[in-house]
């Protein structure tokens, strides 16, 4: 009889994303690693999730409607600085992914990101 894979609890992660198809196919990566995931359209709706539930990590678009990826950031942080943030962007320069880190987000990726780079990233922030 085989041996049944003791089963770790899977990490919630917020995907906070005003590009649906981000946001579905991050999900659809995401819940098919196991993670539980929920999802934002933009960061005014992704700090009200944040505010209300528990999440292991935040994948965050930068540019958004109402409230941006930077805004974002600086009030999760203040909700509870343990949560990793990784920001994501199309738009993103050297100079941005250093400001962002430096404010406290754990990593940035480039839009559409490298799966294996994203999973690495996402398992090793969870891990810290």
């Amino acid at each position: 009889m085989p041996k049944s894979k003791v089963q770790e609890p899977q990490a919630n992660i917020l995907v906070v994303d005003d590009e649906i198809a981000i946001r579905r196919t991050l999900s659809e990566i995401l819940s098919f690693e196991g993670y539980r995931v929920m999802e934002a359209a933009d960061g005014a709706e992704g700090l009200k999730l944040f505010n209300a539930n528990k999440y292991d990590l935040v994948l965050c678009d930068i540019k958004m409607p109402k409230i941006d990826g930077n805004e974002f950031l600086q009030k999760a942080l203040e909700i509870n600085p343990d949560v990793p943030v990784i920001m994501i962007s199309g738009h993103g320069t050297i100079e941005t992914a250093v400001e962002l880190v430096k404010k406290g987000a754990y990593d940035f990726l480039s839009k559409p990101p490298d799966l294996n780079r994203l999973l690495i990233t996402i398992r090793n922030a969870i891990e810290r």
